[in-house]
């Protein structure tokens, strides 16, 4: 590892930038000095500019992709190498804002009801009531759930915050019903080992095969559970569902945002 990028990741380490984002940042890095064949120490602010205009409208890469490519080369080059400010400049997106297809009562209750195993309903049930991003739910520790409080402690997630969100009661009662004959260990979503969480890929592709089988044809990943207008209802699981009732007289649930 060359010195350059041990400056760097101490640099990133030190304001608590996340696991993702260092590799990102030490991905867009690297691709510039190969780019150019010399160290990013050696090459001047215009150079920089102009491989981001090569990304742009060469490459013609994603502008997400090329605006975390110019947030690497700030960092690097205002932080790790003390340079003077320079705005390294990517134009924004000539593209139409469209708002997200957010899923039906109908179609969320189809798609729990497509699962084919109970752990992976309670995956997508966990992320739909608590509105949680798919890596703060794999992220879950069992003691999050605080059965008392009747919260969720999300730990470290997006800007490295700290949160709690409520804890359905329908949800605690699932995972009850569902530890009785699978108790759980450390992780709420472990993989098979049980020795770490599972991925953020394995996550999306449960979300992806349950929306194929419940015949949702809307777009979008498993981030479409979070999006909402106001309130999500939960939805009742079907007679044939795993998933006995609560209490008949339990009303359908609201979850807040």
């Amino acid at each position: 590892m060359s010195e350059l990028r041990t400056r760097m990741i101490r640099d990133m380490a030190v304001r608590g930038f996340s696991p993702r984002t260092h590799e990102a940042y030490i991905a867009a890095v690297i691709k510039l000095a190969k780019y150019y064949k010399r160290s990013p120490d050696q090459l001047t602010n215009d150079e920089v500019q102009a491989y981001l205009a090569h990304l742009i409208q060469e490459r013609k890469l994603a502008w997400s992709t090329c605006s975390q490519a110019a947030h690497a080369f700030r960092f690097l080059y205002h932080v790790t190498l003390g340079h003077p400010r320079t705005a390294f400049h990517v134009p924004a997106p000539r593209q139409p804002q469209k708002l997200p297809d957010i899923l039906s009562r109908e179609e969320v209750w189809r798609l729990l009801d497509a699962c084919t195993h109970t752990w992976h309903r309670l995956l997508l049930a966990t992320t739909y009531a608590a509105g949680l991003r798919v890596s703060e739910v794999v992220a879950l520790k069992v003691s999050a759930l605080d059965a008392d409080r009747m919260t969720v402690r999300i730990e470290q997630g997006k800007g490295m915050k700290d949160r709690y969100v409520p804890l359905a009661k329908r949800l605690l009662h699932d995972f009850r019903v569902y530890w009785k004959t699978a108790p759980p260990g450390l992780w709420l979503f472990p993989n098979r080992q049980r020795t770490r969480p599972i991925d953020i890929t394995v996550a999306q592709k449960i979300y992806t095969m349950a929306k194929l089988r419940a015949g949702i044809r809307k777009q979008g990943g498993i981030h479409a559970l979070r999006h909402h207008a106001g309130f999500r209802i939960m939805p009742r699981w079907s007679s044939a569902s795993t998933f006995p009732p609560p209490e008949e007289d339990e009303q359908e649930l609201t979850y807040p945002a």
